[in-house]
């Protein structure tokens, strides 16, 4: 399979399995002329980093992640580690995030939206407000 047959079966640009090559993650076949030629295990390989950069994995966990996968003695309690200390990073954001939105709501709510020059949410950013949280 050449480049663009990869890419539409993986779901994955051909700019992102060029970078995933580059940096290691697939290793495709060349053919004499120099053009990259797949086989159905760098598919499998594409399908795998595709769904766990969609999960949010780095790149260095996709690394980890795929050194396990190969590596049939593996313990899956590496594996789940890997897998909760992430999730634990998603809880963290979500976290961030609900307190960004209540800010902000409050914020919103607070502000008249008419004529008039005041503004809590402007008066919030630059600090010369006071601060709802």
């Amino acid at each position: 399979m050449n480049i663009g047959d990869v890419s539409s079966r993986s779901g994955l640009p051909a700019k992102t399995i060029r970078y995933y090559e580059d940096i290691g993650l697939i290793k495709p076949l060349r053919s004499a002329n120099g053009y990259r030629s797949f086989v159905a295990a760098d598919l499998h390989r594409l399908a795998f980093l595709g769904r766990a950069r969609a999960l949010g994995f780095t790149i260095e966990d996709c690394r980890t992640l795929m050194a396990l996968y190969r590596d049939e003695s593996r313990a899956s309690a590496d594996v789940k580690l890997l897998a909760q200390e992430h999730l634990g990073k998603i809880e963290t954001k979500i976290r961030d995030l609900q307190m960004m939105h209540d800010t902000l709501s409050e914020l919103v709510t607070s502000c008249a939206g008419d004529d008039r020059p005041d503004c809590p949410i402007l008066s919030d950013l630059s600090g010369l407000g006071s601060t709802i949280s």
